[in-house]
């Protein structure tokens, strides 16, 4: 994998003979356990403070019918980025596989890569770090590029323990991101935008969603409600096991 340094590589999504990396995440297995927050952490040394890649939870409803949702989050690796194209020392550049990365030689913390990202996905690294001796310019999840040249996962990839991010080469049939998307109706974030971002999101369907209210699936989860109802004086409410 050869660096391409310049203003922006071609788009490579859906050409031929090219890689593009891209990551499926499967809202409908991530339990906001946090380990690929910590996962990014670690490998990188990321102050406290900002985040590489976070996980939004949201809680609706009201107990006892109130549930959480979880929505993992990072850089897009666009095919489109706006980041690189309002850089203006081409600090950030796109790479040929799809990659969006930084220089951070060049970088003068302008933030208006930051400005100019409508995920929310930059933050500017403080000068007082401990492992790493890079501080006071801005930084971004990578795809763990430098795992990845060495035939290796990401390493929030590698760490989710639900197995809720898969990583591959959208532009190969065979690989299983480009099964998925194929498979499912995933979404991105924002495609108004124009970015074509390259994460791409496989949402809950509605039967999981609604759990809660559901009927059980099987005899034990059924006894279980039925004891809850007896017990509760007839409340409908069962979040219970599956």
């Amino acid at each position: 994998m050869s660096h391409s340094f310049g203003l922006q590589a071609d788009p490579s999504f859906g050409v031929p003979g090219k890689k593009r990396w891209a990551m499926v995440i499967d809202l409908r297995r991530c339990i906001g356990c946090m380990a690929c927050v910590c996962a990014d952490k670690a490998e990188f040394d990321v102050p406290l403070g900002v985040w590489r890649t976070t996980v939004k939870v949201v809680s609706t409803g009201r107990y006892p019918n109130s549930k959480r949702h979880f929505m993992p989050r990072l850089c897009n690796h666009c095919d489109n980025p706006p980041c690189v194209r309002n850089c203006p020392t081409e600090a950030t550049y796109k790479h040929e596989d799809g990659f969006v990365l930084q220089r951070y030689e060049r970088c003068i913390t302008c933030r208006t890569c930051i400005a100019a990202c409508p995920y929310n996905a930059r933050h500017v690294l403080p000068n007082s770090r401990q492992r790493v001796k890079i501080g006071g310019v801005v930084d971004k999840c990578t795809f763990c590029d430098h795992r990845v040249q060495k035939g290796m996962l990401p390493a929030c990839v590698q760490t989710c323990i639900g197995r809720a991010r898969i990583f591959g080469d959208v532009n190969d049939p065979n690989s299983e991101v480009a099964k998925l998307v194929a498979k499912f109706k995933t979404v991105v974030l924002k495609a108004d935008k124009g970015t074509k971002p390259q994460v791409y999101y496989i949402k809950p369907d509605r039967v999981q969603l609604d759990q809660g209210l559901s009927a059980p699936r099987s005899a034990a989860a059924k006894r279980d409600a039925d004891a809850f109802y007896r017990h509760n004086r007839g409340s409908r409410f069962f979040g219970g096991v599956i």
